[in-house]
């Protein structure tokens, strides 16, 4: 990468790319929530994607409903502020559409009160970075032509607001998501699933992708398993798993591979629905099993950042607050020349 004891111009553009991308992600998560809300990621990310060469779709809370994005709606509905679904679409220079494809799911939960299984004072007050995942997704896309990407990568952000009102989602509600897989919801606060989960299988349906992966500040209990400084990573296939935790390595964002243990899998059991949103169980493992249904038998990976969404204080690069933790990983992993060597 160094020639003659200095950076060349390319090496400098990715370096400030990946740059970028990491204060992009950490600046969107600590936006407030009384200016950010799902069309406002929508209108962020229009420049942004004009200006990377990437294309983008847009859908609204009517179309989100017409074309049954269940979860989503679900979670979205007691805001005044409706729900978004966000698509950007990244071709490599070449413009080989046989490509390799590979999609990116992310969290856009841009408040999250909890619903009503209201969260504490105290918890909810770091919730305006719970779109933290979507922020990722959006600083990753923007920078893959900078990185010169060689595979096909759409970005997804499934986006709401998670408030009460009178036509709040209710524990004990039955809802369907995209493709026709139902879920009770016996939490409203675990509604991170619910929305990855629609994106998710719409991705597998419409997107027909060769791997995916979702990024999410999904459970609480990951940050009780790996403290404050590791990102938490499943996944189904020790090669997509090996490239990513290489790439967390070797970018300073380190994550740490948790069990999709079947063990757990009957805890997800619902006599009114094919699952429970929250068993209470082993809960980053159960969640990330939840999510498993709706990959489509894929090579998936699931990182949960909710342990490393919130830095406590400046350490290193990172300032108190939102981190913006992700980007730099899976850029890393995206400029690789086959990053996905030995996967499927």
């Amino acid at each position: 990468m160094i020639a003659g004891g200095s950076f060349t111009p390319e090496v400098l553009q990715r370096g400030l790319a990946v740059a970028m991308a990491g204060w992009r992600s950490r600046t969107l998560a600590t936006v407030p929530s009384n200016t950010k809300n799902p069309q406002w990621f929508v209108d962020q990310a229009r420049p942004i994607a004009q200006q990377a060469g990437l294309g983008m779709t847009v859908l609204d809370e009517r179309e989100l409903e017409a074309q049954g994005f269940g979860g989503i709606i679900a979670v979205g509905q007691a805001s005044s502020t409706p729900p978004r679904l966000l698509r950007l679409e990244y071709t490599p220079a070449t413009g080989k559409r046989g490509a390799p494809h590979v999609v990116i799911v992310g969290k856009g939960i841009t408040f999250d009160s909890g619903g009503l299984s209201i969260k504490t004072g105290e918890v909810m007050a770091s919730m305006k970075r719970d779109m933290s995942g979507g922020a990722v997704v959006l600083a990753v896309l923007a920078a893959l032509a900078d990185v010169d990407c060689p595979v096909r990568v759409t970005g997804i952000v499934a986006l709401a607001e998670n408030v009460i009102s009178g036509n709040a989602m209710r524990p004990g509600d039955v809802i369907t998501h995209y493709g026709g897989r139902t879920t009770e919801v016996t939490n409203t606060d675990a509604e991170g699933r619910l929305v990855v989960g629609d994106g998710l299988a719409y991705a597998v349906s419409e997107l027909k992708p060769d791997v995916l992966v979702d990024v999410a500040t999904l459970t609480g209990a990951i940050k009780v398993a790996l403290g404050q400084r590791i990102g938490g990573i499943f996944a189904t296939d020790d090669a997509l798993f090996a490239h990513l935790d290489a790439a967390g390595a070797a970018a300073g964002e380190p994550l740490w591979r948790m069990p999709l243990a079947q063990e757990y899998e009957e805890r997800l059991s619902s006599k009114v629905a094919d699952a429970d949103n929250a068993p209470g169980t082993a809960q980053a493992i159960v969640a990330a099993l939840f999510l498993q249904h709706f990959t489509g038998g894929l090579p998936w990976a699931h990182l949960d950042l909710a342990s490393v969404g919130d830095a406590m204080e400046d350490a290193w690069e990172w300032t108190a607050g939102p981190t913006g933790f992700g980007p730099r990983a899976l850029l890393y992993w995206l400029e690789q020349r086959d990053p996905l060597s030995g996967v499927g």
